[in-house]
């Protein structure tokens, strides 16, 4: 090409030459298996001999006849679609490939007429205005046939995990709490889809039959310095349909004050959203889209990014100032687990940030993804520092109704028994309060939330908890008047700590050296209750004068009268009383039987005179089975027991 920039042909047979090696060109160029790079070397040449021709000609005056002749044939072809209603790509591709030929021709005159210095005249500012003004005319119309293409050939976005939901009750404490302890704790794989899965879900977000057509108007565009003009409409289009796709993703454009004014109940809802969200949008949505721009403009050097860049932007920046406004708000207890959540997810997605947005134009993207994930980590230790102070803080002025198992308690078991679910997340934002155990997380051979011992940061919390819980349970327990009634209240409550750590993953952090200490805790609180109750009836039934066969009628009497009124009294009061647990309530009344319908028989059987004597208000089998009315947690008296 070097020489033929310097020499140019003064005779005929050089000017068929060039005339032959035009054809040449032009028919290599119209092989369908080149190289992108080939491809263009010999536009430019294209465009370089017929410069050649041009400057030539002209010394004869016959150039600008033929170039105008040039002009009109491909202009009638660019004019011809002007008053068609019909999309050009709509009519076929024999229609497509005329008309992008007719648009070439226009760009080799322009070419071609811009390096005519030499002989500048009138003429050739006519035909440049001329071929320009067509030029600008084809562009506009591969503009609007972009458009179409994309939005005729949008695919629908429907991920096929795209209606997993977390289906995670929200725990929040107040006193008239419901526990879930009798639902299953819930598998968090089958809450939200995983990564993986959704990674590997990449889709066409248009038809890829039409890719190559968009491709073809791309270069065109591109190669008549039209390029900004496609990247306009491209970007307008996709950034449409990624607008369409968060309305369907249910993520909406809210300020920082509309978070932070939120109730709980609803930002909740939307923490929730936005998980779910920001996985499908970054690992399908963008993946998809970047695929998109790199199969149609990665030969355009960092076109693509830019494109990318501009079309997800505004998406990811509103998904951020939603994590950022959260993390600037009060860090409520309530909120730890969405928290959790949100850190999660955004530690997950690091790699894909940087890969997606790797680019220096969209560095500030990265840095406030990271930034984000920082802030959100230092929210969730900041909520659960709140959790460990409201635990020791919840005070009652009342004491809990007959006995049972304290909303409190309820409240925090049923919330730490999530925690196991974020075990690596929770190790690593507290080791630095535990920084002797820091090191012992996770055993990788044992998977990702397996601890490898109970000493790692989140057992050492998960105790501290617990410890925390119990000291407050035992200050309530304070509340009550009676001795025998506060110790039924720690034994359900310790009982309740103990069967929720047994009957979940926190055993794996508590061990059963903790278990077996608080079963012994319970117990002896049962026990306790046996002795402050009991004793005081039993007594009547004691043999005062060991040296006689039997009481004296008097006594007799006197003691049956104790203990009846006793026992009834213990009866009224008892009925009311609640143990919730099924197991636990049968063990004490056989316990509680064991002791007082022994010594009840015994006592009969040493007077055997006496027990036809109306002072002997109840057999040995009505006391037994009066205790079985006991702990149900509604009061009875004896006229309408279910034992009378």
């Amino acid at each position: 090409m070097d020489g033929c920039q310097s020499t140019i042909p003064t005779y005929e047979g050089d000017l068929h030459v060039v005339a032959a090696a035009h054809h040449i060109v032009k028919a290599l160029g119209a092989t369908k298996n080149l190289s992108d790079d080939l491809r263009k070397i010999l536009v430019d040449l294209d465009a370089h001999l017929s410069m050649i021709t041009l400057n030539t000609d002209s010394k004869g005056g016959r150039g600008f006849v033929d170039v105008e002749e040039q002009l009109k044939l491909a202009e009638r072809k660019i004019l011809s679609w002007e008053s068609d209603p019909m999309m050009i790509w709509d009519s076929g591709p024999r229609e497509a490939s005329e008309y992008l030929e007719a648009v070439g021709e226009i760009q080799t005159l322009v070419d071609g007429l811009r390096g005519f210095s030499v002989h500048e005249n009138r003429k050739q500012k006519e035909l440049l205005n001329r071929a320009m003004s067509v030029l600008r005319m084809a562009m506009s119309r591969l503009e609007e046939e972009l458009i179409h293409i994309l939005v005729k050939h949008k695919q629908e976005f429907e991920p096929k995990h795209m209606s997993s939901r977390s289906t995670r009750r929200d725990v929040v404490y107040d006193e008239s709490f419901v526990s879930v302890e009798d639902e299953p704790a819930e598998d968090k794989s089958s809450q939200n889809c995983s990564s993986d899965e959704i990674g590997e879900y990449i889709v066409d977000l248009v038809l890829a039959d039409v890719i190559p057509d968009i491709k073809s108007i791309a270069k065109v565009m591109f190669t008549s310095d039209y390029g900004p003009e496609f990247c306009e409409a491209f970007i307008g289009v996709r950034k449409e349909a990624l607008e369409q796709y968060s309305a369907i993703l249910e993520t909406e454009k809210l300020s920082i004050e509309d978070v932070l004014k939120m109730e709980w109940t609803s930002m909740s809802s939307k923490m929730n959203k936005w998980t779910w969200s920001m996985k499908i949008i970054v690992q399908v949505y963008f993946a998809s889209e970047k695929r998109l721009c790199d199969l149609i403009l990665g030969d355009f050097g960092s076109v693509s990014s830019f494109c990318f860049l501009e079309i997800s932007k505004a998406t990811i920046l509103c998904l951020l100032n939603f994590g950022e406004a959260i993390a600037m708000g009060a860090h409520q207890p309530e909120k730890l687990l969405r928290l959790l959540d949100m850190y999660e997810t955004l530690a997950d997605l690091l790699q894909d940030i940087d890969t997606l947005f790797s680019e220096e134009a969209s560095s500030f993207v990265r840095l406030q993804f990271h930034v984000l994930l920082e802030r959100l980590g230092n929210s969730s230790i900041a909520a659960f520092e709140a959790f460990r102070v409201a635990i020791s803080s919840n005070g009652s002025l009342y004491p809990f109704p007959g006995g049972g198992v304290h909303p409190l308690n309820k409240y925090v078991m049923n919330y730490i028994r999530m925690f196991p679910e974020y075990c690596n997340t929770l190790n690593l934002l507290l080791k630095d309060q535990h920084a002797d155990v820091a090191d012992q997380v996770t055993d990788p051979d044992n998977g990702p939330n397996m601890p490898l011992s109970t000493s790692c940061p989140m057992a050492c919390c998960l105790r501290s908890i617990t410890s925390s819980l119990e000291s407050n349970l035992y200050r309530k327990s304070q509340l009550y008047k009676d001795e025998a009634l506060q110790h039924i209240f720690l034994m359900n409550n310790i009982h309740y700590l103990v069967q929720k750590v047994k009957g979940s993953e926190l055993r794996l952090f508590f061990g059963d050296e903790w278990i077996r200490k608080h079963n012994g805790k319970f117990q002896q609180h049962a026990k306790n209750y046996e002795r402050a109750t009991w004793s005081s009836v039993i007594c009547f039934l004691k043999d005062n004068n060991p040296g006689s066969s039997s009481l004296s009628k008097s006594t007799f009497k006197e003691q049956c009268k104790g203990f009846s009124n006793t026992f009834e009294e213990v009866y009224k009061t008892q009925t009311s009383w609640c143990i919730p647990d099924p197991q636990l309530r049968e063990d004490l009344r056989i316990s509680t039987s064991l002791k007082v319908v022994l010594a009840y028989r015994t006592f009969l059987g040493r007077n055997p005179a006496h027990i036809e004597d109306k002072c002997v208000k109840h057999t040995v089998e009505h006391v037994e089975n009066l205790l079985l009315d006991l702990f149900e947690g509604s009061p009875r008296s004896l006229r309408n027991s279910r034992r009378w």
